[in-house]
């Protein structure tokens, strides 16, 4: 087969598919008639809550119907007649009456009652239908009954349809159907009742026209009466009335002329005082509008003088208050960063010192535990450290004393009280000045060591400090010569 036809036959198949498509498409874009409802039921979507939505319902409107996922049914719209011949139902007043009527009702096209209808109703014979409403409109029927009299039922239809409509129809919209009309045809009872209330209104209603028609007569035999005596008095009236407007119409000819020349004479006074106010209101105005002028002018001169003056020194005063106002600005910047930045040091100071001493808390804290947990024995462990740093600062107070090149004069020549010289104390107190490292100790809470010393008695202190007072003298005795 050449190139060209086979092209040929690919662009038939595919014309074909296309083709074929477009008609499936076509066939399930269903459109629904105006007197029917389609009920497209499936994969519908979702309600507003998120749950599944049971069907969709379309009227007067057309819908594409995916295939195998869904499909669709109609529900027809035609009104249907449900003839209810109620029996033997009780009134309020325990009368049992038959109620025959003729409903007529039909597949609602309310949104949500239509849903109601497609849920309840889809794929119902007629037969089926009717009989649920049916069933729906007995129940009611006797409920309304059961809460009216016979007298509201037999005389005021309008309630009890009304009451009939509202209770009805609320029910039937539950399955999806709307009340269209309602008739009732005729009430009876069995124990002759409304028969009997028939017969009272009746014999009302001939005593009340047989009243009327005695009463329509005794206003014909009085108005007739009223009606020549009227006549009489009204031409007699008139008469009168023509006498004395003849009378009338003399007298008011003859003030009409009195009046018309006291009105002449009245406009010839008011025109001469006319002319003479308006010349004199003339001058007047005359007068006030110079004084007007000269006040406007002197008011223009003041009010020039006042602005010259008190603009200027309002712009002055101005001036100074947006001055004083910076500097103000500028003193409070200034004491705001100065008080910022000694706030910024004295806390920084604050938490220096608060690392310090929780440091140093932290530290004492350890120094407490390694002296198994004794405030005493952790204090000695301190001092013993801080020993040699004492005995430093106490060599450092007589390490520049040259002991050598001190001179005495004993101005006494002799010993003193406790047999030393002068010469003796002076160096003896200056020994003493430094604290022993005994008493040291002993301040600490602590022993002195025996390889650093121990105590002497008494006497050996007294010999000793007259061997170093003699030495010290034979010294100075040296320097002296």
């Amino acid at each position: 087969m050449p190139f060209g036809a086979e092209s040929l036959v690919l662009v038939i198949v595919i014309a074909l598919l296309v083709l074929t498509t477009i008609i499936v498409i076509l066939s399930r874009y269903r459109k629904c008639p105006s007197d029917k409802i389609m009920v497209i039921y499936g994969k519908v979507g979702s309600n507003e809550d998120g749950t599944s939505r049971s069907a969709r319902c379309i009227h007067g409107g057309a819908a594409f119907i995916w295939p195998i996922f869904q499909a669709f049914e109609y529900m027809d719209l035609t009104p249907i007649s449900i003839s209810v011949d109620l029996t033997n139902a009780l009134s309020r007043q325990n009368i049992r009456i038959d109620v025959p009527s003729r409903f007529t009702v039909g597949i609602s096209t309310e949104e949500g009652v239509m849903q109601n209808a497609a849920e309840r109703l889809l794929g119902l014979k007629l037969t089926d239908v009717q009989d649920l409403a049916k069933d729906i409109i007995f129940g009611q029927l006797r409920l309304i009954i059961a809460t009216m009299d016979i007298e509201e039922i037999n005389t005021d239809r309008d309630k009890f349809l009304e009451a009939v409509s509202g209770n009805v129809e609320t029910e039937l919209k539950k399955i999806g159907l709307r009340l269209i009309n309602v008739n009732v045809t005729d009430i009876n009872d069995e124990s002759g009742y409304i028969v009997a209330l028939g017969r009272e209104a009746a014999a009302k209603a001939i005593n009340d026209a047989k009243k009327s028609v005695a009463e329509a007569d005794r206003e014909g035999a009085i108005g007739e009466a009223n009606a020549n005596m009227d006549q009489r008095i009204k031409v007699s009236m008139a008469n009168s009335e023509a006498v004395k407007g003849e009378n009338d119409a003399k007298a008011n000819i003859a003030a009409s002329d009195a009046v018309r020349r006291e009105l002449e004479a009245e406009a010839m006074r008011r025109a001469v005082s006319a002319e003479k106010i308006q010349a004199a209101r003339a001058a007047q105005d005359a007068y006030a509008a110079e004084q007007a002028a000269e006040l406007a002018r002197a008011a223009r001169e003041k009010a020039t003088l006042e602005a010259d003056i008190v603009i200027k020194a309002e712009i002055d005063k101005r001036q100074l208050e947006i001055a004083a106002e910076a500097q103000a600005e500028q003193t409070r910047r200034r004491a705001r960063g100065e008080a910022d930045a000694i706030f910024a040091k004295m806390e920084a100071e604050a938490r220096g010192m608060e690392e310090i001493l929780t440091k140093q808390a932290a530290g004492f804290e350890r120094v407490v535990g390694a002296a198994g947990g004794n405030p005493s024995d952790a204090i000695r462990l301190i001092i013993a450290d801080k020993l040699e740093e004492i005995v430093r600062i106490q060599v450092e107070a007589i390490k520049n004393i040259k002991i050598d090149k001190v001179t005495v004069w004993d101005s006494n020549g002799g010993a003193g009280k406790d047999g030393k010289t002068a010469t003796a104390n002076f160096l003896s107190g200056i020994m003493k000045s430094i604290p022993p490292m005994n008493e040291m100790f002993d301040m600490a809470g602590m022993e002195l060591p025996e390889y650093l010393g121990k105590n002497k008695s008494s006497d050996d202190s007294v010999e000793s400090d007259a061997i170093d007072t003699g030495a010290v003298s034979t010294k100075i005795g040296t320097d002296k010569a």
